[in-house]
C-alpha cells in the first residue's frame, strides 16, 4: 500500500519550501516520488527541487483539481507502477480545491491517504478567506494538519487572528505555529502521523477584540491610506460595493459558487533570455502592485540571468518579496498568477517585448 501525502496552500504559502524541509529532515529513508501541477504554462517549481533526489512529474496545463482530474489519476498509477515508490507526495496547484484532489487520489487503488496538508501564510488568513473562501476555505477545511507559514515576520495579533479563522473554519485539524526553522522536520512528520491531533493553543488566546465582524474586508482601519496593505487586495474603496454581481471587485465572494480555479485566475508564463540587476528586478515586482495596471498579482515566481553573472531567483507575493542567488538554468523563466492580468503590461515591465 502507497502512502499518499498531499500539501495544499494558497498562492506562496510556502509549499515547496516546507516539501524540501520534509525530505531532508523528515522523509529520511524512504523512496520518494513528488508529483507537481503548477497552474500556468511555464513550470518552475521543478527547477527548486531537482536537488532533492527526487523524481518529479510535473502537469502545466491546467489544475488537477479541474481540468486534470483524469490525467492526474492516470498519472499516479502509471508513477506507482514505474517508481514503487513508499511514499508519493503531491503538491497542487495553489488555486487547486484539496476535497478534488483527495476525491483524485482515492479513485486510485493501491494507495493510501496518510495526511493532507494545508499551509496558511499568518499574514494574510484573513483576506484570502474573505476574498477566495470558496478555494481557500476548502484547503483548510478538508486537511488534517494546517501549518501556518510566516509565523516568523507576522505580528503577534495577525497570527492569534489567523489560529482563530482557521479552528473555527475547520475545529478537527492540528495546527502548528511555531516558525519552521525552529522545528526538526520529523517533529512536523510526527504531527502529520497522529492526523486530528489537537494542538495546545493556550498561548493564543485572545489579548485582543479579533473577531472584526463590523470591519469590510476591503477597508483595514489600522492602514486605511496605504492601499497596499497585505491584509487587504481591494484598492478600490470608492468603488468597493459596486461589483458585487459582476466579479470585477477581487473582494467578489465565490463561497457560494462552483468555479474552477481557470474561471477565476489566469496566469501569465514566459522564458526569456534578457539580464536583469538585481535592483531592476525589485523595482519589477514593487511595480505588481499596481492592480490598476497589471491586474491583480497574487504570486509572481521564476529564476533569470543576472547582469553579473549570477542567476537571480525570486518569489513575489503582495507587499513580499524575496531575491536571492542561484545556479544557472537554461533559460530565464518568469510566472505571473492573479486574477484579471494585462499580459501587454506585464511584457512591457519584464523587457519581454
Amino acid at each position: 500500500m502507497t502512502k499518499i501525502d498531499i500539501f495544499s496552500g494558497f498562492l506562496g504559502a510556502g509549499k515547496t519550501t516546507l516539501i524540501k524541509k520534509l525530505i531532508k529532515e523528515g522523509y529520511k529513508g524512504e523512496k520518494l516520488v513528488l508529483i507537481e501541477n503548477e497552474f500556468g504554462e511555464i513550470a518552475i517549481d521543478g527547477g527548486f527541487l531537482k536537488d532533492a533526489g527526487i523524481e518529479i512529474t510535473e502537469m502545466n496545463s491546467g489544475c488537477i483539481c479541474c481540468t486534470l482530474v483524469g490525467d492526474f489519476t492516470k498519472a499516479l498509477k502509471q508513477v506507482i507502477e514505474q517508481y514503487n515508490p513508499d511514499r508519493v507526495i503531491i503538491e497542487p496547484s495553489g488555486v487547486g480545491k484539496l476535497s478534488d484532489v483527495a476525491k483524485a487520489v482515492e479513485k486510485v487503488e493501491g494507495v493510501e491517504i496518510g495526511a493532507k496538508v494545508t499551509l496558511v501564510d499568518a499574514g494574510k488568513c484573513r483576506m484570502y478567506m474573505r476574498n477566495f473562501g470558496e478555494f481557500f476555505n476548502d484547503q483548510v477545511r478538508n486537511a488534517d494538519i494546517i501549518v501556518m507559514s510566516r509565523t516568523d515576520v507576522a505580528s503577534e495579533s495577525k497570527i492569534m487572528t489567523a489560529a482563530e479563522l482557521l479552528k473555527k473554519e475547520n475545529p478537527n485539524a492540528s495546527l502548528i505555529t511555531t516558525p519552521w526553522d525552529k522545528l526538526d522536520g520529523a517533529k512536523i512528520r510526527a504531527a502529520m502521523d497522529e492526523k486530528g491531533l489537537e494542538k495546545n493553543l493556550e498561548e493564543l488566546k485572545h489579548e485582543h477584540e479579533h473577531h472584526h465582524d463590523d470591519e469590510c474586508c476591503c477597508h483595514d482601519h489600522e492602514h486605511e491610506h496605504h492601499h497596499h496593505d497585505d491584509e487587504c487586495c481591494c484598492h478600490d474603496h470608492e468603488h468597493e460595493h459596486h461589483h458585487d454581481h459582476d466579479g470585477d471587485c477581487c473582494c467578489h465572494d465565490h463561497e457560494h459558487h462552483h468555479h474552477h480555479a481557470d474561471e477565476v485566475f489566469t496566469s501569465f508564463g514566459a522564458e526569456t533570455p534578457k539580464k536583469f540587476t538585481e535592483q531592476e528586478l525589485a523595482e519589477a515586482l514593487d511595480e505588481l502592485l499596481d492592480e490598476g495596471k497589471y491586474g491583480l498579482i497574487l504570486r509572481a515566481k521564476g529564476f533569470l540571468d543576472s547582469s553579473d553573472g549570477d542567476w537571480l531567483y525570486f518569489d513575489y507575493v503582495p507587499g513580499e518579496k524575496n531575491i536571492r542567488r542561484g545556479e544557472a538554468d537554461v533559460t530565464g523563466r518568469l510566472c505571473v498568477i492573479g486574477s484579471k492580468i494585462n499580459e501587454n503590461a506585464l511584457k512591457e515591465l519584464f523587457g519581454l517585448e
